[in-house]
């Protein structure tokens, strides 16, 4: 027996929500959370180097 025609909408639906849905996951893994991750880093970085800078003025 064939879907009916709200049965095939509600299934072309479904599969788009998991197609976006797939897709984003894929794109905040690969770009979004390496990138966070980098400047979150790069900035504690120099947050460190500024303090030490700081310290060795006021010695």
């Amino acid at each position: 027996m064939m879907f009916e025609f709200d049965q095939y909408l509600g299934f072309l639906a479904f599969l788009t929500i998991l197609t976006i849905g797939f897709w984003l996951m894929i794109f905040l893994i690969t770009f979004v959370i390496p990138y966070w991750i980098g400047g979150a880093l790069i900035e504690r970085l120099q947050e460190i180097r500024e303090e030490k800078k700081a310290k060795r003025q006021n010695s």
